[in-house]
Parts: structure tokens; C-alpha cells; sequence
């Protein structure tokens, strides 16, 4: 399994006022399978990613991700985990204004020690559509283009799992189709995992499986 999480738990706010995010999830996820999360919005999606990702500690629960003990490790440990295991799509694109499409794709590499972290860079935003685009800086760039700009860092590393939140959501109907099919087209290159937040029925439908979550917990599992 690329994910088995079991009774995961995860408690926000104050010892007052604590508000159960998640209560209880069990969630495992075959090695090189594509799963879609849905449910509403508030239904604990975006932070069983989070806690899944390594972005969040849970309160409770085992939590094993890419054959590592997430549950023991504490946030800087969490963060060396991810480096080169874990590639991340968020809906905001999350580019620094100040570096250019290249830099942004490099520049991570370059600090997890990853080498020729500017070649690998320059290959992957090839292999997105935007090796004409190396040198242009995030507000030079479309929205479908700074997505594409996301994606490529997140998949530089040729991380094992991909986490991707509502990665369609900033962009237009027939952006967002281009952005979903080269979203597959890397995984399967990669031959990754994937784990797809989505309130998208076309998005859902290319994965293999379906979760639906609802109050912070699995409420069905769908082929």
C-alpha cells in the first residue's frame, strides 16, 4: 500500500473550544492507483490530505505513507519525508512572483540536494507544454500555464505519491480539461499514486476508485 491510515483523528482549536476535524478515517491506497475524494465542502477533504501529505499532524490514528511511519515523526521529520517521496497540487498555484517558471521548478529541487536540479527542472516544464516559457515570471503566465508551472514542480522529483486539491478549480471549463489530462498523462509516466481532491464528475471519472467523505469521516467507497 502507498497509504494505509487507520482511525486517523484530528482535533483543532482550543482545549475550550476543540473542533473534530477528522474522527476516524481508514483509508488505504494501492501503489499506483488514482483515487478521487469527494464530498462537501467542510467535510475534512482538504485536511486528511494535509495529514496524509505530511503538511498536518493528526492527533491520533497510524498513518504509514510511501512505506514510511508518519504518525512518529515530528514536523521536521515530516518535511525530510516528503522531499522526493511527495509531489503537491494545490488550486492556488502557489509560484514566488519573483522567480521565474524555471526557478520555481529548480529551485526546490536544488534544496533537497536532488541533482541537476535546473536540467531536471528544464525537462519537466518540457514535458508540461512550457519549455518556450523558462524564462517568464508567474504574472507573465496564464492561469493554465502557472497550473502547468505547479505541476511540474510537484512531479520534478519523481515522487512516488501525488496529492492534488481541487487543482482545476482557479481555471476555466476547457483549461481545466487540458490541465486534467496532462495531470494523468504525468502520473502515468511516473507510474505514481494519486490521491485527487475534486468536485469535478469528469475528474473523478478518470480514477480507479471513488471516496466520499462526510463530517470528517469515509462515508462510502465507490469503484
Amino acid at each position: 500500500m502507498a497509504i494505509a491510515a487507520h482511525n486517523v483523528t484530528l482535533t483543532l482549536g482550543s482545549d475550550k473550544a476543540p473542533v473534530e476535524i477528522l474522527r476516524g478515517v481508514d483509508l488505504e491506497v494501492a501503489a499506483g492507483t488514482s483515487v478521487a475524494l469527494l464530498g462537501p465542502s467542510g467535510s475534512g477533504k482538504s485536511s486528511l490530505m494535509a495529514v496524509l501529505a505530511g503538511l498536518e499532524r493528526a492527533n491520533g490514528g497510524s498513518i504509514n505513507v510511501a512505506g514510511l511511519d508518519f504518525a512518529t515523526m515530528d514536523e521536521d521529520g515530516l518535511a525530510r519525508a516528503r522531499r522526493g517521496r511527495i509531489g503537491i497540487v494545490l488550486q492556488a498555484f502557489h509560484l514566488l512572483p519573483t522567480m521565474t517558471a524555471l526557478e520555481n521548478v529548480a529551485v526546490p529541487l536544488e534544496l533537497a540536494g536532488i541533482s541537476d536540479p535546473f536540467g531536471r527542472a528544464a525537462a519537466e516544464l518540457e514535458a508540461v507544454g512550457l519549455g518556450h516559457r523558462l524564462t517568464h515570471y508567474p504574472a507573465q503566465l496564464s492561469g493554465g500555464e502557472q497550473q502547468r508551472v505547479a505541476i511540474a514542480r510537484a512531479m520534478a522529483s519523481s515522487p512516488a505519491i501525488i496529492f492534488a486539491d481541487e487543482p482545476t478549480g482557479n481555471l476555466d471549463t476547457a483549461t481545466g480539461h487540458a490541465i486534467i489530462e496532462l495531470i494523468f498523462a504525468r502520473r502515468a509516466a511516473l507510474g505514481a499514486t494519486l490521491l485527487i481532491i475534486t468536485h469535478d464528475p469528469e475528474l473523478a471519472e478518470h480514477c480507479d476508485r471513488v471516496v466520499v467523505m462526510h463530517d470528517g469521516k469515509i462515508e462510502e467507497r465507490a469503484a
